[in-house]
């Protein structure tokens, strides 16, 4: 059964027609098959998912990257890699089944591969914990990553979680410690890393594998610092408002990519990833296979300053920095106030001492 968003009342009904065109047995009679009428209406339910996906704004991207059917990272390991052996445990307290791990073959080369996944059903996504990573999950990623660059392997991690888990017990066992210490790991890697954002990239628990050489997003996926329902409870204490901060949080691919948040977008077909699977997993193969081959003539230290730049760049290209391009420094731009108080610190000093001294005179001789 096909699930619909609340702005996809239209297409709903075509589709519904459209069924029962192509099955008229299941009418009572028996009927031929229109096929003008099965055209007409293909061409009308193609025309109207145009329309909508082509003026999505920023909290139907939201819903539609968080669609039930829409693919997850199971789906992509399955059937972009070969020979996947799955590795599971940080060696210090468990398994986090949120997140799958395991080296496999792509085009013939070794890669390491990490999926949040969330579930394809109830059942699984309760197991899977609806792909909130706890501290054992990025633990046991830190393990893999250093094994993947000890032996000079590509990491390729697709990202779709609403965020790291929030429970009592993640906290107790160091949740905060443990995304810390994956973004500095995932910072220091010698080897080439590619993040993907399928789905849901949410606050530090994407950021904490996303912090890679190229950063890659599907066309109705979302990345962003907090979901837009927290970010309005937290501005405007309704979360009803939800569109208000989707707006203003630039959490769309075409905004983070005009940003330079992101280095590129895969585009969906038309109505999102989950109406044409194949189609959108050959896009993910050729955007991987052309990423892949720009590091292969680069060495380990170009690689490490390549992902330490990109990062650094981000944010400066606007507002107070002196020169962008300078990747030296974080000094800011001064105002006239700044440069005249600190070019002249020492004769304001002296001037002041010398009217207060000559005040001190005055008021003994008077």
């Amino acid at each position: 059964m096909k699930n619909y968003l609340n702005f996809e009342n239209d297409i709903k009904t075509l589709e519904g027609e459209l069924e029962k065109l192509k099955d008229p047995y299941n009418q009572e009679g028996l009927s031929e098959v229109d096929t003008n009428k099965i055209s007409k209406t293909q061409e009308e339910l193609d025309k109207k998912l145009k329309e909508i996906y082509s003026s999505l704004d920023p909290w139907q991207t939201t819903m539609v990257a968080r669609h039930e059917d829409r693919p997850r990272s199971k789906f992509f390991i399955d059937n972009l890699f070969e020979n996947f052996i799955s590795l599971a445990g940080d060696r210090y307290y468990g398994e986090d089944k949120s997140v799958i791990t395991g080296f496999a073959k792509f085009n013939g080369q070794s890669v390491l591969v990490i999926g949040q996944e969330k579930g394809e059903n109830l059942d699984s996504r309760i197991e899977r914990n609806f792909g909130m990573m706890r501290p054992e999950g990025y633990r046991k990623t830190i393990r893999l990553m250093e094994l993947a660059d000890k032996f000079n392997i590509p990491i390729i991690s697709f990202i779709d979680t609403p965020g790291a888990y929030p429970g009592v017990g993640a906290e107790e066992r160091g949740q905060a410690e443990s995304i810390a210490k994956s973004i500095e790991c995932c910072m220091k890697l010698k080897v080439p890393t590619l993040a993907i954002v399928i789905g849901e990239g949410g606050s530090g628990g994407a950021i904490a594998l996303a912090s890679s050489n190229k950063v890659i997003m599907f066309e109705n996926a979302i990345y962003s610092v907090i979901s837009p329902e927290g970010c309005a409870t937290i501005l405007w204490r309704d979360p009803k408002k939800m569109l208000d901060a989707a707006k203003a949080m630039k959490l769309s691919a075409k905004d983070l990519l005009q940003l330079k948040v992101i280095d590129e977008i895969i585009p969906e077909p038309i109505g999102g990833a989950h109406r044409d699977r194949n189609l959108i997993l050959s896009s993910v193969r050729e955007s991987i296979s052309k990423n892949l081959s720009l590091f292969q003539e680069m060495t380990a230290d170009e690689i490490l300053d390549q992902r330490k730049n990109k990062f650094l760049k981000i944010g400066r290209g606007k507002g107070f920095i002196t020169n962008p391009e300078s990747l030296t420094t974080l000094e800011t731009k001064r105002n006239i106030m700044d440069q005249f108080f600190n070019r002249d610190k020492k004769k304001i000093y002296f001037a002041t001492g010398f009217i207060l001294m000559m005040t001190v005179l005055m008021i003994f001789i008077l």
